[in-house]
């Protein structure tokens, strides 16, 4: 993997239509990297209404339905340790695509928390994505509680 993009669901779905051409067109596509998607969608609104699926281009899509909370909170959906180990699979099992992207709704704190650990997991530096923006810390932190119980097992 040679990236990881963080996002807004807007952003997301522009960089994915750069992978889009017309038929028999090739030539015209303006982006030919391989990518994953980890897709976070809200759970109030049962999502956002745009689904994105493997091609010829996105070899994996990982969907998960959690809100933007650090704590339990009545009616919202709070990030879980299941969740957590769905994203260590996914991006473990997706190593050989160009591109991770990852996207939450405004694709500043859910999906940046899932971008940094996915940078960390993947040997890099993520100091930049925590003096560049506000991650979601209880992500963050469950993700990481997560992958160190994976590399103990």
């Amino acid at each position: 993997m040679k990236r990881v993009l963080v996002k807004s669901v807007f952003d997301a779905f522009e960089y994915v239509m750069q992978h889009y051409y017309p038929a028999g067109m090739e030539d015209m596509v303006e982006k030919a990297d391989t990518y994953a998607v980890i897709s976070i969608q809200d759970t109030h609104t049962g999502g956002f209404g745009l689904t994105f699926t493997e091609n010829r281009f996105c070899k994996g899509v990982l969907t998960l339905y959690f809100d933007d909370v650090i704590r339990e909170v009545e009616g919202a959906v709070a990030f879980t340790d299941e969740m957590a180990e769905q994203v260590i699979a996914f991006i473990d099992d997706h190593k050989t695509v160009d591109t991770l992207l990852v996207h939450c709704y405004a694709g500043q704190s859910r999906s940046r928390a899932v971008g940094a650990f996915a940078v960390k997991m993947l040997g890099g530096d993520n100091a930049g994505y925590f003096t560049s923006g506000a991650p979601n810390q209880y992500v963050y932190d469950v993700l990481e509680s997560a992958w160190i119980r994976h590399l103990l097992s």
